[in-house]
Parts: structure tokens; C-alpha cells; sequence
């Protein structure tokens, strides 16, 4: 097997490449206190905003604030529920893996790697090893009407208009889209007891935080808050196995959609220490 060479490998890891992770600025915790605090009292729930927050720092490949959400969350009082610091990593985990939709695969093996390594070993030790996603030859075709189903909950009054829409510009782009991501990834596991449950609601919160902190894709944004909204709208914030989210009605209105995207603004001033997105910023000039 040939080597790199010294060349080959100071190009890859030149700094002005950003070659790793963004480090967690001295104010994170802080921030992140505040946005909890601040739902706290917009009476939005724990999960909703260690979602929001956790896709923030996935997006912006900040393993280091992933961990720091984890500590937060395990100090944060949750009266009308008792949560064990391992729930609050695997919601962690859940959340960063369905990141993979709207962030690519790369960050979120980085960042759940990176974050997995953080942990206490007594949490790390209590974390489900069991897959809840397999595909067999009898679930199959039901788990790609699930994704058709959430594909039509979150763009109803579209749906059709814009497969149809996504296969001009490439006929298999909706066949991946609905089947390597809504059917699998972002719609709930069937027939397990998942250890973390991203709902209907929380994975729209996972899609507004991640596409609102990479910029640039204005029309997803759009399309996603449509999708919250339509979520409590069409009762599919409400139906059959999905889990209720303190605050998620609340996050779905004008004021909710407002304090939603301020705060996933702030965080990532603060996570870049001012220098907004890492996700595609382009190379830094060579100094």
C-alpha cells in the first residue's frame, strides 16, 4: 500500500484548509445556559432544546459544545420527568445521526465519535449497542411507506408537486431522498424500543437548526418551518407513537419561529467566537 507523502500531508492538514474539529470557544457554556434558561422559561421542554442545540454544534462539527449540551442537560432540573444522564446522551447520539440528512455523513461520524469519547465511562457503558434500523426483506417495503408518510406530513400541499420537481433535476433524486433518508434515518425505527425517540417534531427542529446554521439554503429553511408548523397543524405532532415535545407548539408559531432561528444565530456566534458557519465557508486565504 503506497504512503503519503509529507507534501500530500501538510496539504490535507494545512490550517488555512480547517482540517478539524471547531474548537468550543470560552462563552459556549454560558450561551447555552442562557438558551436553556430562555426556553425554560418560553416553556420549551429539555429535549426540544438539546435538539436544537446539538444540531447547531453537529453542523458546525463542535464536538466539544455536544458535550458541554450533555452536562448542561444532566444539571438541568426536568420536573415532570425523571432523566438518567445515559437518556440524555442517546438523545445526543440520535439527534447527531440524523444530522446525516442535512449535514452529510462525514461530520456526524467525527462529532458522534469525538462525543462518544467525552463521556463518563459508567454512561458510555449504559448506551444501547443494538441497531434499530436494519432493512430485512419483510420490513422493506413498509419502512419506505413510512418515509413517504413523513415526506407528506412535512411538505403536504406539495408533496407530489415537488418529487416530481426533484426527479427532473435527477431521476433518483427523490428515490435517495425518500429512501436513504425519510424512510430510514428521519422516520421513527419500527417494531425496537429505541433508546431515544426523535419524533416528528424534534426531527423538524434537527432539519431548522442544522440548514439554518449551515446558510445558504434559504428555501430548505422555508420548507422546514412549513413542516413544524404543518406538524401541529395536521395532528402528526399528535399521532399514533409519537411522543409529546414540551414547547414544540409553542416553536411552531410566528413567535416560537422567531425565537427559534434569534437563538440558533446566537449560539453560533458564539460557538465560531464571531466568525459564523464552519460548514462551507471556503478555504482561509494563506497567511
Amino acid at each position: 500500500m503506497s504512503k503519503l507523502s509529507g507534501t500530500v500531508k501538510a496539504l490535507i492538514n494545512a490550517s488555512y484548509a480547517r482540517p478539524g474539529y471547531t474548537p468550543s470557544s470560552a462563552g459556549v457554556y454560558t450561551a447555552l445556559k442562557k438558551f436553556a434558561s430562555d426556553a425554560a422559561e418560553k416553556k420549551v421542554g429539555l429535549p426540544a432544546w438539546v435538539t436544537l442545540s446539538t444540531a447547531v454544534s453537529a453542523t458546525l462539527n463542535c464536538p466539544e459544545a455536544m458535550t458541554q449540551i450533555f452536562h448542561l442537560a444532566n444539571s438541568t432540573p426536568t420536573p415532570n420527568e425523571q432523566r438518567t444522564p445515559a437518556q440524555n446522551a442517546e438523545l445526543i447520539r440520535e439527534v447527531g445521526l440524523k444530522c446525516i440528512s442535512f449535514n452529510g455523513i462525514p461530520r456526524s461520524i467525527n462529532t458522534l465519535g469525538a462525543f462518544r469519547s467525552s463521556l463518563p465511562d459508567d454512561v458510555g457503558s449504559a448506551l444501547s449497542t443494538t441497531p434499530t434500523r436494519e432493512l430485512t426483506t419483510d420490513n422493506l417495503e413498509i419502512r419506505k411507506r413510512d418515509g413517504l408518510a413523513l415526506w407528506d406530513s412535512v411538505y403536504i400541499g406539495f408533496e407530489r408537486k415537488l418529487l416530481d420537481k426533484l426527479a427532473q433535476s435527477h431521476p433518483d433524486l427523490p428515490v435517495h431522498i425518500l429512501n436513504g433518508h425519510y424512510s430510514n434515518l428521519l422516520s421513527n425505527p419500527r417494531g425496537v424500543d429505541a433508546p431515544a425517540k426523535v419524533g416528528r417534531v424534534l426531527t423538524s427542529l434537527v432539519a431548522i437548526a442544522c440548514l439554518r446554521t449551515q446558510t445558504g439554503v434559504g428555501p430548505q429553511v422555508v420548507s422546514h418551518i412549513f413542516g413544524l408548523r404543518k406538524a401541529y397543524d395536521n395532528g402528526d405532532a399528535h399521532a399514533e407513537g409519537e411522543e409529546p415535545v414540551e414547547g414544540g407548539a409553542w416553536l411552531a408559531t410566528e413567535d416560537g419561529n422567531i425565537w427559534m432561528l434569534e437563538s440558533i444565530d446566537k449560539l453560533v456566534n458564539v460557538i465560531t467566537s464571531g466568525e459564523g458557519t464552519t460548514f462551507a465557508p471556503g478555504l482561509r486565504p494563506k497567511l
